[in-house]
């Protein structure tokens, strides 16, 4: 293995305006997985959003979260219903998830414009998206304020998964059959299947007759 290249620039985060922060940070931490939250408001009206800032925080009991920049019609629909339904982006959701990310007044629901089925849930009042192959309902637990913006950090217990049993291999979702879309910078996608590949993780038994690499 060759010797690490010890320069590297610097970047104080305080330093750096709202808008270069993010969109540092956001092309730093990729990919990252998309949280498709669906709700419902205090109208009745269903909504659903990508959220990149999401991932599982906990397998007992599953808690999974996602994070609001400022307060947006899935933070207000979640903070009345305390539930949501975490779906999953596959490669042929790409286009109608982008729509959904659209700035739609409260009144509009992204199900009607990105032509999505919403599908009622078994024990949360979110709908889910029928076209999802796996879709989590889940129970607020938490919803969490950080930063400056601020920021809004949604924990939920997972009640009920709803998972195509095309996609399960061995009692496990294959990602190479999802093939769920991670988000990167800007307008950046990445495609899980294109690089897929396995490493087993070592033991200390493995290891401890070996000698440490030399650097």
């Amino acid at each position: 293995m060759s010797q690490p290249d010890l320069e590297r620039a610097q970047l104080d985060p305080t330093a750096l305006s709202a808008r270069d922060l993010y969109f540092l940070l956001t092309s730093i931490v990729v990919p990252r997985p998309i949280g498709w939250i669906s709700t419902v408001g205090a109208s009745g009206v269903f909504n659903v959003a990508p959220h990149s800032y999401f991932n599982a925080f906990s397998d007992d009991p599953p808690v999974v979260g996602f994070s609001s920049l400022g307060v947006k019609d899935t933070l207000r629909n979640t903070r009345h219903t305390w539930d949501f339904v975490a779906n999953v982006v596959s490669e042929d959701l790409a286009a109608p998830m982008n729509i959904s990310a659209a700035d739609l007044p409260p009144q509009e629901s992204e199900f009607t414009w990105a032509s999505l089925t919403p599908v009622p849930s078994v024990r949360v009042r979110a709908p889910r998206v029928a076209e999802a192959k796996v879709a989590m309902e889940c129970r607020v637990l938490h919803i969490l304020e950080l930063g400056r913006t601020p920021s809004y950090l949604v924990l939920g217990e997972v009640l009920l998964f709803h998972v195509d049993p095309q996609i399960v291999r061995n009692g496990r979702v294959d990602p190479a059959l999802l093939r769920p879309v991670g988000r990167l910078s800007g307008s950046g996608y990445s495609r899980t299947a294109d690089g897929l590949f396995a490493l087993r993780r070592p033991s200390w038994a493995d290891l401890r007759d070996r000698q440490p690499p030399l650097r």
